[in-house]
């Protein structure tokens, strides 16, 4: 799989189906999505950032990195304290490649140990790649394989990891990520909902992969799942000005998580569910991250952010994305999350 990540940094266990799949654009897919078309059978149309919403991440890039960093050294700091040094990282394709990178070069860094780094791809309602999962376990032993991604939503992935690994016993459940506002892994560099800049674009800040497919036309019974290379977007790619922004923030000591809820994502969801009436509770995505990619990727209906959270700078670009695409922004006592978008029921329109 091309991408614009070096190989010493990651080795991409996906499928190059570059200009094998015609790309749908945001209103198509969803009505497709609603209508029980999977997800991962369709690409979309990257979108392309406005001038002001590009100011807005390089504003967020500025003022939050350093966030970040501490939540990759605390999240290294917490696998060392676990799980040892003989870890294999298997970054989830393709939120989690970039966080994945960061690690390994932290490891390198503070612990001086070089371990290898891979990614695979895991899709909701369809599993984990098996096919990368043989390919790993016949060179790694089991018990080493550490899976990694940026954050979590309301721990959806989490669940498909481990029903996934149910195949594999050997094979430990531990999912890493940077930030954990779901409350729902011991491995998190930070239980708060930090905004990771890479949630504010797409390709441009992933190595100009698009996100993962699955459909059996073009992806046979011996291939890893598929994504494709935007190559024509390499003079806008950010990948390695992106991680070394926050690199250059990197310290050797870095604070212990602490949880700050009592609940976990999934319980929250569920009230918000009751709260608007949605029974479907993909339509509910929590948290800076999964608001982002609701604005960047769905048709939205509306932006919840938390009362204490109306002049928080960390929302600016959520702000800016929700008043390109006219989506309402309503204020709503939220607990584990600073915010969360709602996606529109099309049968309803």
């Amino acid at each position: 799989m091309r991408s614009s990540y070096k190989k010493e940094d990651v080795t991409l266990l996906l499928k190059d189906i570059t200009g094998m799949v015609e790309p749908q654009s945001t209103k198509e897919r969803e009505q497709l999505i609603q209508s029980g078309r999977h997800y991962c059978e369709m690409l979309p149309i990257e979108y392309v950032p406005s001038e002001k919403y590009m100011e807005a991440y390089e504003e967020a890039l500025r003022n939050f990195s350093h966030w970040t960093a501490q939540a990759v050294g605390s999240l290294a700091d917490r696998i060392i304290e676990k799980r040892g040094e003989k870890i294999v990282l298997v970054s989830l394709a393709r939120a989690g490649i970039p966080i994945g990178i960061m690690l390994k070069h932290y490891l390198k860094w503070k612990y001086k140990i070089e371990v290898p780094h891979y990614s695979i791809s895991i899709i909701r309602g369809k599993g984990i790649d098996k096919n990368a999962m043989n390919y790993l376990l016949e060179r790694h032993l089991a018990e080493n394989l550490l899976f990694v991604d940026g954050w979590t939503g309301k721990g959806a992935i989490l669940q498909q990891l481990r029903e996934a690994l149910t195949d594999y016993p050997n094979v430990p459940q531990d999912l890493a990520v940077a930030a954990d506002p779901a409350h729902i892994t011991e491995l998190c560099g930070t239980y708060e909902d930090i905004l990771i800049p890479s949630c504010c674009l797409n390709s441009t800040v992933s190595g100009l992969i698009s996100r993962t497919f699955l459909r059996d036309d073009i992806i046979g019974p011996w291939d890893f799942h598929g994504a494709v290379y935007y190559g024509e977007l390499k003079e806008k790619d950010l990948s390695y000005p992106f991680i070394e922004a926050i690199e250059a923030h990197f310290t050797m000591e870095n604070p212990v998580p602490q949880k700050n809820s009592a609940h976990d994502g999934m319980q929250e969801v569920a009230q918000i569910g009751e709260a608007f009436a949605i029974k479907d509770r993909n339509l509910i995505k929590p948290g800076i991250g999964e608001t982002t990619r609701v604005l960047l990727r769905r048709v939205p209906w509306k932006v919840l952010i938390s009362e204490t959270c109306k002049d928080d700078p960390a929302l600016e670009h959520i702000r800016r994305l929700a008043a390109e695409k006219g989506t309402e922004i309503m204020y709503y006592p939220l607990n584990n999350y600073k915010c969360c978008g709602l996606i529109k029921k099309l049968a309803d329109t």
